[in-house]
């Protein structure tokens, strides 16, 4: 079982770009896990996730997204194959293969990991997963736009991600989302939290979708917002990638962090079936 407490956090270290560094933790010993957050979010959204992961016997890195947390805000681009190659970088830095798991924006980029680096992805846990673009028209892209825009993004930020959070909300939630809030409003940083609300497409990632063959599983909350209908889209990423679908009661787009024990259970009885196959 996790516990409502965070663990510790351990020393930020970082992987150098041309253009910038990404940051990331490592904690535990074993076969390698890389734990990838989602857009506006920071690493330590696996603050209750990754300490049953290590107490399983995993090696967990968990990593900022280009231009959040403390990686760098120095990069011309964002998006899904910008974080797949940030995400590759990480695992080859680390040596071996990787099971990726990818929230929102970075399932995506996990996708695209798998389908271009087979044997360095040993399987792809994916969690509120944005693998395509939801339905939209122009009028509804442009209004999120706006709300994103950098001169207000960390004030719509902070009022938005309650209703990301349907359903049980972590303990420490106005913590965190202070925490967020207060990452956004270093003016580097929600500039380059804007350029990523318009540069990523996940038409890039869907169409990789049929030449990944690695394990999947899908994780996602039953009141997730982001979509109409969280159980139709799970099970068509399921089914899509040849995978399992995990629908995780009172949850929305972040169940690692509002339904940790009942995550690190489907995390894990994937993880076992990944490593004894």
């Amino acid at each position: 079982m996790t516990s409502s407490t965070p663990h510790p956090i351990p020393s930020t270290q970082y992987i150098s770009h041309p253009e910038g560094r990404i940051a990331y933790d490592l904690q535990g010993d074993g076969p390698l896990l890389v734990l990838v957050p989602g857009m506006g979010e920071l690493r330590s959204s696996y603050r209750f996730l990754t300490p049953a992961l290590v107490a399983a016997g995993y090696s967990v890195a968990t990593t900022d997204l280009r231009g959040h947390g403390d990686s760098d805000t120095t990069f011309s681009s964002y998006g899904d194959t910008e974080t797949a190659g940030d995400v590759h970088a990480l695992i080859t830095h680390l040596g071996g293969s990787a099971v990726i798991v990818g929230n929102s924006l970075a399932a995506g980029a996990a996708v695209i990991v798998a389908a271009d680096h087979p044997h360095q992805v040993d399987g792809l846990v994916l969690v509120g997963p944005y693998v395509r673009n939801p339905p939209s028209n122009v009028f509804t892209r442009a209004m999120f736009h706006t709300m994103m825009a950098p001169l207000w993004v960390a004030v719509m930020w902070k009022s938005y991600m309650p209703t990301l959070y349907a359903g049980r909300k972590p303990d420490d939630f106005d913590d965190y989302r202070t925490a967020v809030v207060t990452s956004l409003k270093r003016k580097p940083y929600g500039k380059a939290f804007s350029e990523t609300t318009r540069q990523t497409d996940h038409a890039v990632a869907k169409a990789r979708l049929g030449e990944v063959a690695a394990p999947v599983v899908v994780i996602m909350g039953e009141l997730d917002p982001d979509f109409k209908d969280p159980a139709a889209e799970a099970h068509w990423i399921a089914d899509t990638l040849h995978g399992e679908a995990v629908m995780v009661a009172e949850a929305g787009h972040y169940p690692q962090a509002q339904q940790p024990d009942v995550t690190a259970h489907a995390v894990l009885e994937f993880l076992t079936a990944v490593h004894s196959a």
